[in-house]
């Protein structure tokens, strides 16, 4: 996986300098999680280059799929064929496997893959990134549905659009529920996980 990204050799060199337990947020809180640096190249040769290697566990799925929906049964499995389909500059960087007896997703990070941090953007920036996100997020979601469905679903964001504000009432009312949701899930998982390591 390491030597095929960039513009590496496939018959560099790949060896493990260091690694560590990595908590990284809530989705790490209790789970199997590191990060290991790697030297890729030729040793002993000045072209040698290091990388960060994330090591996540992958978990069993909040949310149900379609029932005639074919869903890999590994959970690494799925995590990448979602990342793949997603957003497949992300997924082809990524790989399913087995350590310590459990599933886990082994991706390179890269600086490219930084969550946004909204407060920092201009509003150009703001308004660039959002309208990539959503068009990743929406091509993702249009697979899903056949011509006649994507038809009713256009003609309900269009009815539903204000002349004021581009995004439709409901959409905006939805959008802040569940930030506000996610919030209060995130608090309430990282209280739980104190209390039982305590």
């Amino acid at each position: 996986m390491v030597t095929c990204l960039q513009d590496r050799d496939k018959d560099d060199d790949v060896e493990v300098f260091d690694s560590a337990y990595w908590i990284k947020g809530c989705s790490s809180l209790g789970r199997l999680r590191f990060a290991v640096l790697l030297g890729v190249g030729k040793k002993k040769h000045k072209g040698r280059r290091f990388c960060l290697v994330d090591i996540k566990e992958a978990v069993q799925p909040v949310a149900p799929h379609a029932a005639r929906t074919r869903m890999p049964d590994d959970n690494a499995e799925r995590v990448v064929e979602g990342a793949r389909k997603l957003s497949p500059y992300l997924g082809q960087r990524m790989l399913p496997w087995r350590f310590d007896r459990k599933s886990v997703v082994l991706r390179e990070l890269l600086p490219q893959d930084l969550k946004l941090e909204m407060d920092q953007l201009t509003r150009d920036e703001a308004i660039s990134a959002a309208r990539f996100l959503a068009s990743v997020v929406g091509r993702a979601h249009s697979r899903q549905l056949d011509h006649k469905y994507k038809s009713i679903w256009l003609k309900d964001l269009r009815r539903g659009h204000s002349k004021k504000l581009n995004a439709p009432s409901w959409l905006w009312t939805s959008v802040v529920e569940l930030v506000a949701s996610h919030e209060t899930a995130y608090l309430e998982h990282c209280r739980q996980y104190g209390i039982d390591a305590a």
